[in-house]
């Protein structure tokens, strides 16, 4: 019986053996053409290698670069005084201003006592 399994392992081992030798072999998606010399390719990587990384973000882009305004300083302020001082026309919410004083008809001691009431479990009537 050991002879028989160790028969089949060698028959599987071989079949597989011949299946991989008919494997594709893969050539590519475009036949390699260049009509560039070893020599200029080299030099476009020395170009390439010394020059900025145009993909690059965040800390590895390098220092930002100056904007020259054509706007004074003392202009910029100025704009920047008066826009605080205006209404905000766009505001809304929390940032459209004060909000209105509203006058309460609640008792101040009628709120007190509910908040007591509530501190020590007391049922509130509704």
């Amino acid at each position: 019986m050991n002879a028989s399994k160790l028969l089949s392992a060698v028959a599987l081992s071989l079949l597989a053996a011949a299946g991989a030798a008919h494997a594709e072999i893969y050539e590519g998606v475009h036949p390699l053409t260049s009509a560039a010399s070893r020599a200029e390719v080299a030099g476009q990587a020395v170009i390439a290698a010394r020059s900025a990384d145009p993909y690059a973000e965040g800390a590895n882009a390098g220092p930002a670069q100056v904007i020259v305004s054509q706007t004074s300083r003392a202009a910029v302020r100025a704009e920047a005084v008066a826009a605080a001082h205006s209404d905000n026309p766009y505001a809304d919410g929390a940032s459209s201003g004060v909000a209105p004083l509203v006058a309460s008809t609640v008792d101040r001691n009628a709120v007190r006592a509910q908040a007591r009431a509530a501190a020590r479990g007391d049922s509130l009537p509704l």
